[in-house]
């Protein structure tokens, strides 16, 4: 049963992997159709930020897969992970800016930004799939603010309050009678975010990427870092949207919650409720959390905030 179990989850994987390496074939079409289930669901675009706020503006279209404005896109997997039902992966679009990109003219920039992907299949068929890329990095990278809409109105995320409360989590998993390894860890990385966080959990740890990574560099640059999302949101209460554990990984999808009362990255506190996604990567040596990797809906949570002022002092200028 062990194998048959490893064996369905490697199944689930390839897959997954296949949805991303089909893409820009000539057996895209055919490998669709057969990995894919017929009431498959979208359930966020990896590019949602700009991609509602360029709704009925009579932009070009950016094709299937973006590929009219990054016609020569090659995405690098760089990890992938399952458990259960559910499979994460975790990429880099590399690409040249040729074509219009949801009302963004073509620069004629190479772009190098992550994007991850969390799917769920049944009957060797992917039913769902939730996808975030950098549009912040995305954004910096091109050197271009978001297109104005015709209105003058921005299209924010919505705060949901979807998710768990962290403390919930961790009690269910502190209440397994007999934890693997795995289940361990998740319990370790539910617990940073709840009330039973311990220091000893991350004591030998180091953050290799922040989910707000640019604006941590913006921030380090202009004597503002201090002013981060915590800082910020003093009465922060994330919910963890879900886990997945996989050997030496586990990996979480979550949302900050809170009220911008606090300054952020030196602008003013708007006293705006927001809600941002985000998603870490916890890599452990046995039972030790060694390393993190966050990546945030940076975009979302500016557009929450009415605050893309801060794109143009990330060299953003207006299109």
């Amino acid at each position: 049963m062990v194998n048959d179990a490893r064996s369905q989850l490697e199944n689930n994987k390839r897959l997954v992997h296949s949805f991303k390496t089909c893409q820009g074939t000539k057996d895209q079409d055919a490998t669709m159709r057969e990995i894919l289930a017929p009431d498959y669901k979208r359930l966020r675009g990896g590019l949602v930020n700009l991609a509602t706020n360029a709704e009925g503006q009579d932009f070009p279209e950016p094709g299937l897969f973006l590929r009219k404005a990054f016609p020569d896109r090659v995405d690098v997997i760089e990890d992938i992970i399952a458990e259960d039902d559910r499979v994460g992966m975790l990429w880099r679009l590399q690409a040249t800016h040729t074509g219009n990109l949801f009302g963004i003219p073509p620069t004629g920039k190479k772009v190098d930004v992550y994007e991850i992907g969390f799917f769920r299949v049944s009957d060797n068929k992917i039913t769902e799939g939730w996808f975030m890329l950098d549009e912040l990095g995305l954004l910096i990278q091109l050197g271009a603010q978001m297109p104005r809409r015709k209105d003058g109105r921005l299209k924010a995320p919505p705060v949901t309050d979807a998710g768990e409360d962290g403390d919930a989590v961790a009690q269910r998993l502190m209440a397994n009678p007999a934890p693997t390894l795995q289940d361990r860890n998740k319990l370790m990385v539910a617990r940073s975010k709840s009330s039973y966080k311990q220091p000893e959990d991350r004591a030998n740890y180091v953050q290799k990427r922040w989910g707000l990574q640019h604006l941590r560099e913006y921030g380090e640059a202009n004597g503002v870092v201090q002013f981060d999302p915590s800082h910020a949101f003093p009465g922060r209460n994330d919910r963890i949207i879900g886990m997945l554990a996989e050997g030496d990984k586990v990996w979480m999808r979550f949302n900050l919650r809170g009220t911008n009362t606090q300054s952020f990255y030196g602008l003013p506190p708007t006293n705006k409720r927001c809600e941002m996604a985000e998603v870490g990567i916890a890599r452990f040596d046995g039972d030790k959390w060694v390393d993190g990797w966050y990546l945030a809906d940076g975009i979302g949570l500016l557009l929450q905030m009415d605050a893309l002022e801060l794109l143009e002092k990330l060299g953003c200028k207006s299109v």
